[in-house]
């Protein structure tokens, strides 16, 4: 159901998009920038947080990390991880296919600027076999998100 909904997403806002279906996982950021042949940093990964009574999704570039005091300063406190049963219920996805379109519950949405360093960046698909390639303004743009600055500064590499 979950890929579905995203389908079903991008053919009423962005028929131009196509899901990539692969045969092999690509729930963990590694496995999807072998299958995709992309660096880490242009998965795009999708993250469900909880900050007091607030839920929201938060999409940062996939080699790096939440900056704690960034994530307070901006959404009020400390933000907790949802589990993957909450994910699953809240966004109709499953973990390691998360992604800020054709979610079951309309939730916010952000994006972190660290995926602004990319033309195109690989978010998952609604599953951990599907995945689509766009630009992160387009990205944004679609998932309705306001960008953030929330993690810290992606290794040199």
């Amino acid at each position: 159901m979950s890929l579905e909904s995203v389908r079903a997403f991008f053919m009423e806002n962005a028929p131009d998009i196509k899901i990539i279906e692969m045969a092999t996982s690509t729930a963990t950021v590694a496995q999807a920038a072998q299958a995709h042949g992309v660096a880490p940093g242009r998965i795009a990964k999708t993250l469900s947080l909880r900050v007091g009574e607030r839920t929201f999704l938060v999409v940062t570039r996939g080699d790096v990390r939440l900056d704690n005091k960034k994530v307070k300063a901006t959404f009020g406190g400390k933000a907790s991880m949802l589990d993957a049963d909450q994910v699953h219920a809240l966004t109709g996805h499953p973990v390691g296919g998360v992604c800020p379109f054709g979610l079951a519950t309309p939730l916010p949405v952000y994006c972190d600027i660290s995926l602004k360093a990319f033309d195109e960046v690989v978010p998952a698909a609604g599953s951990i076999h599907a995945a689509v390639r766009i630009g992160p303004e387009r990205m944004a743009s679609l998932a309705g998100a306001d960008w953030v600055d929330v993690c810290q500064d992606p290794s040199p590499v």
